[in-house]
């Protein structure tokens, strides 16, 4: 695109442009969690128990190391061919999803969903960018993150709506008219790029990004249940990701047009917001794995009740999105938001951890509006303040850098409170055993359903959502110091007066 590409749309066309835009984020976005609820149905059609994590590993994996790629394409050879052949591969490998007739099939299918799935993410923040001023972005950016914060709470809800009255099929089959409707729009309606130049891929550096940050996230998304944490795979992994890591530092430096530039990371906003980024990441993904899982297994609902029993989450993010958003657009200065959002965050996160088998749903209804409040206030300001910092040149490649340390965050977050709550529960299940006072069979904790519980005795029924809460409401406190680190990281993120028309202006960039 070119370098002002805002004055070639009219309000309509931007609006319709938008709304295409959000659709395919929120496509992306929900396939991370959709087929949550689907898995046992899925484990039971095509006998892969062994295999089932990759099923999730494997977009998320390949989502999160390609949107560094496709901020870079997108710089290179403009926006709107890249972001819809990812709208193009998201389709192939939703249709390849739905068809599969094995778990091999279904989980490389899942990689292809997931490499399209990064460039609908990354895509649709740096096409606002090009199409907004920063100072106008924050109106979008509240959508954005109501967006994202709305797929990731709906997507085990629509998951066990569609498994409950429809075939697993559907949570991949689902995604096809949405995603011809959003190539379609942004085809039409989406100016192309005005510039046709020579460039130099770098692709070492692509490559030596792609398996430093895949070693990791394979350690952490696989490690304590494929293969031992102590193991020498683990260990394997983690030197791999290390030396890959240092070749990748010193071949950026070197590259000609790098995949992640150096001095986009000395950028005091870029970086600061990036490490805040990934811690808040780190907390939200780990905190929200267990709230379906405890609504589950303690509160014995089903998997389209867990989901509606988070939209309490979901309706704290999109208001304080579209709150902030409107603020930004008003001139307030926008690193009060992250400041603000990592406190309240915090506070929803300790608020949690107090949470035990009696707590009632409507007090921890409370407790997750207040932390999808702090979280509204965070994330897509991030994105807009990383925006407004760089060169026009650089922005697919700082707005993917943004995408893909929250992402790291959150694959590190889920595997380290997994881990937590791996080690705690043992101990819980004994002690609370012992204190009540009978011999009790408890099932192995990984036969553990919502359906097998209801099947005990009332004693051993009550040890183990006792122990199951107690482990819970643990890791949450766990959280707790990523969430004050968090806002400590917010106190770093400078202010860089935001480009573009003042308030009264708000929607300028259109022409009417």
């Amino acid at each position: 695109m070119s370098n002002s590409p805002h004055s070639q749309l009219t309000k309509r066309e931007l609006y319709t442009v938008f709304g295409a835009l959000m659709l395919g984020m929120f496509l992306s976005a929900l396939d991370g969690t959709i087929v949550s609820t689907a898995l046992p149905t899925i484990v039971g059609e095509l006998h892969g128990a062994n295999h089932l994590s990759w099923v999730v590993v494997a977009y998320l994996l390949a989502s999160t190391v390609s949107t560094p790629l496709w901020g870079k394409l997108g710089d290179l050879y403009g926006r709107k061919n890249l972001y819809q052949i990812s709208i193009a591969i998201f389709l192939v490998g939703s249709v390849l999803c739905g068809l599969a007739n094995s778990m091999l099939v279904l989980i490389l299918s899942r990689a292809l969903q997931g490499l399209g799935g990064g460039g609908l993410m990354v895509g649709a923040q740096a096409v606002i960018g090009d199409l907004v001023p920063p100072r106008d972005r924050g109106r979008y950016s509240g959508f954005f993150g109501a967006t994202f914060g709305a797929s990731t709470v709906l997507g085990p809800l629509i998951g066990g709506v569609i498994v409950d009255h429809l075939s697993w099929r559907w949570v991949f089959f689902v995604n096809i008219p949405l995603g011809l409707l959003a190539f379609i729009v942004t085809g039409v309606a989406l100016p192309a790029s005005s510039s046709r130049l020579n460039h130099s891929m770098d692709y070492l550096g692509a490559v030596l990004l792609t398996i430093s940050a895949s070693s990791l996230i394979l350690v952490t998304s696989l490690g304590g249940h494929t293969f031992a944490w102590s193991s020498i795979t683990s260990y394997g992994l983690i030197a791999l990701s290390l030396f890959t890591g240092a070749l990748f530092y010193l071949v950026e430096a070197r590259a000609v047009e790098p995949i992640l530039a150096p001095r986009i990371m000395r950028n005091r906003v870029v970086a600061s917001a990036s490490a805040i980024g990934f811690v808040t990441g780190f907390s939200m993904y780990g905190a929200m794995t267990f709230l379906p899982f405890l609504f589950q297994t303690v509160y014995g609902v089903s998997p389209t009740m867990s989901g509606l029993r988070l939209l309490p989450l979901m309706v704290g993010l999109f208001a304080m999105s579209m709150i902030a958003g409107q603020l930004l657009a008003r001139g307030w200065r926008y690193n009060v938001f992250p400041r603000a959002g990592t406190a309240v965050m915090t506070v929803g996160l300790a608020l949690l951890g107090t949470i035990s088998a009696t707590t009632s749903g409507v007090v921890i209804a409370v407790y997750m509006v207040i932390l999808g409040t702090g979280l509204g206030a965070v994330m897509q300001i991030l994105v807009v303040a990383v925006q407004n910092a760089v060169d026009i040149r650089d922005l697919g490649t700082s707005t993917a850098a943004a995408n893909f340390f929250r992402s790291m965050g959150g694959s590190f977050g889920t595997a380290v409170f997994g881990a937590v709550y791996s080690n705690i529960l043992p101990a819980r299940l004994e002690n609370n055993a012992v204190a009540s006072g009978g011999s009790l069979h408890i099932p192995p904790a990984d036969q553990w359903t919502p359906e097998i519980l209801q099947r005990l005795d009332h004693t051993t029924l009550h040890v183990i959502v006792t122990s199951i809460a107690e482990a819970i409401h643990t890791v949450f406190r766990y959280t707790l110091p990523f969430g004050v680190l968090a806002f400590l990281l917010s106190l770093t993120l400078p202010h860089v007066t935001l480009k573009g028309r003042g308030p009264a202006e708000s929607l300028g960039a259109a022409q009417e």
